[in-house]
């Protein structure tokens, strides 16, 4: 089964210019836990609920003013992003993708066409486990 079988197509993405307030009020709409992150539909980057956390709890911990906080809300998305990304084709094997989860310990990958490198599905282990439930 190829990738593009079980993807999520033209998914949900952040932009690289926007802020991280910005990323996090998405993922919480959305209610999802992977955004790609694009510039001009080119995949740069990916920013997940997990590298949020780690950003929003020492904020937490700090006595810090209201404003301090706000200000660091406003940082570019770019800052917190994950750029060296692994993605993957609409035609690669199901079998790749899921061994490069296990293996990386990621729990989504963008699919960008090969050709231009521009996104056009995201795979999660939702997705995964979605399909794999049918043989069962």
């Amino acid at each position: 089964m190829e990738v593009s079988e079980l993807m999520t197509p033209n998914p949900e993405r952040a932009e690289v210019n926007e802020t991280v307030r910005q990323a996090f009020l998405k993922l919480m709409e959305l209610d999802v836990r992977h955004l790609p992150v694009v510039d001009q539909k080119e995949l740069v980057g990916m920013i997940s609920d997990r590298d949020l956390r780690e950003f929003i709890v020492p904020m937490a911990s700090e006595l810090e003013s209201v404003n301090t906080a706000d200000a660091r809300f406003e940082r570019s998305i770019s800052d917190l992003m994950k750029g060296d990304v692994i993605s993957v084709h609409p035609e690669t094997d199901v079998t790749e993708v899921i061994e490069l989860m296990i293996d990386q310990r990621i729990g989504a990958v963008p699919v960008v066409e090969p050709a231009t490198g521009l996104l056009v599905g995201i795979v999660s282990y939702i997705d995964v486990i979605r399909e794999a439930s049918e043989f069962f």
